[in-house]
């Protein structure tokens, strides 16, 4: 896989760039700028080398049809004072579009097409979009590894058209990626959390071989807690899936990786309630539990203080609610005092966790956070990802 930064002569070398700005956005203003300042890097590289830079991204879901509430505008507004650069959106239909009509001022550096998920022919990864998009640019840049799991037109059939490279970015995700699964220092740990645990199983059982421990938090543990006997009382639980835990248990007892779930939790009554500390036995049928109590909370500690590496995907509660916020901040909190000692190895990847880890202010104090959520997990399953593929 070539790289951006290897490349000579980019001078005025018109360039394609496909990032990641799927940036949550409520009324028009950006809630989370995580994925905006993330692409920086790679912005100010190739502005230093004089390209000329023509920006494709995407916000949302608007299956092929133009919305307006989905329109780039605030992040191509946000980018601008971030670089401090004119940027101008195209919102002319693509097809419409010929390279000439990109860059009409001289001194213009950098333009945005509009969504991309405008057109049905992105998600239908069809060749004439690709080769239409293609036609505006000298070189394709994918520095979009969080889509990179998406065999899309704008990230796997458009290197058939451009010689492609990948960014600065998508190196240094799959790097960090690749110190927690074939770079290994051992013990390693892996932290998981979310609602659901049959779209995490493949994750698990390709790591119980490489792993010491998986710890189960969030919603997905409820299920182990059911399994194993436990009430649970009205808390989220996925159906059918005993067969799914009672594989993993097994896979973790031929390989001596050691399966951790709560020992004790935090419930309410409703998501907005205060949070009462419960024993297992304690759980009551109109319990919701929404966070690992303090005994879980420990030894959760414990396994971080005695490991080299940890990865963390998904937070261990409820944190929209401050009361239930605990478990993920203490986990957070062990994880960045054993980084500023330098005694493990740490990345971090996923929306939710990325919200907890701004709440207190610590997306700087893990070694590598991905913004990633689906390309980050099916890369650590070892599933191939078109985008990648795609590079090489």
């Amino acid at each position: 896989m070539n790289n951006i930064k290897d490349q000579e002569n980019l001078n005025q070398k018109k360039i394609l760039l496909r990032l990641d700005l799927n940036v949550p956005i409520k009324s028009g203003i950006i809630t989370d700028q995580t994925r905006i300042d993330k692409i920086l890097p790679i912005i100010n590289f190739l502005l230093k080398k004089q390209c000329k830079i023509i920006i494709i991204s995407h916000v949302g879901r608007p299956k092929g049809k133009v919305n307006n509430d989905l329109s780039l505008k605030p992040i191509c507004e946000n980018l601008e004072k971030k670089i401090n650069k004119k940027i101008r959106l195209i919102k002319e239909d693509i097809f419409n579009l010929k390279k000439e009509d990109l860059f009409i001022d001289s001194k213009e550096q950098i333009v945005f097409l509009e969504n991309i998920r405008f057109y049905e022919q992105e998600e239908k990864n069809d060749l004439n979009f690709s080769k239409h998009l293609a036609g505006f640019a000298d070189l394709f840049v994918n520095d979009a590894f969080s889509c990179s799991h998406r065999a899309h037109a704008s990230v796997s059939k458009i290197t058939d058209y451009l010689p492609s490279f990948a960014g600065l970015q998508l190196e240094t995700e799959i790097n960090a990626l690749k110190k927690v699964t074939t770079e290994i220092k051992k013990p390693v740990s892996f932290i998981i959390g979310g609602s659901k645990i049959s779209t995490k199983i493949g994750i698990i059982k390709n790591l119980i071989p490489r792993f010491d421990n998986i710890i189960i938090v969030g919603g997905m543990a409820n299920n182990i807690l059911s399994y194993k006997g436990n009430q649970i009382g009205k808390s989220i639980k996925e159906d059918n899936c005993e067969s799914i835990i009672e594989d993993i248990f097994e896979t973790s007892k031929v390989h001596s990786c050691t399966i951790i779930y709560p020992e004790d939790v935090k419930v309410g009554k409703n998501i907005e309630d205060k949070s009462q500390i419960k024993e297992l036995n304690e759980i009551t049928n109109d319990d919701l539990i929404l966070d690992i109590g303090p005994k879980t909370i420990n030894k959760i500690k414990n396994i971080i203080e005695n490991s080299k590496t940890v990865l963390w995907n998904g937070p261990a509660g409820y944190f929209e609610n401050p009361n239930f916020a605990n478990g993920s901040y203490e986990i957070a909190k062990k994880i960045i005092e054993k980084n500023k000692s330098n005694l493990i190895y740490s990345v971090a990847g996923g929306g939710d966790t990325i919200a907890v880890l701004n709440q207190i202010n610590a997306i700087n104090d893990f070694n590598f956070v991905s913004t990633a959520g689906g390309a980050f997990l099916e890369y650590l399953e070892g599933k191939e990802l078109p985008g990648i593929k795609a590079l090489n």
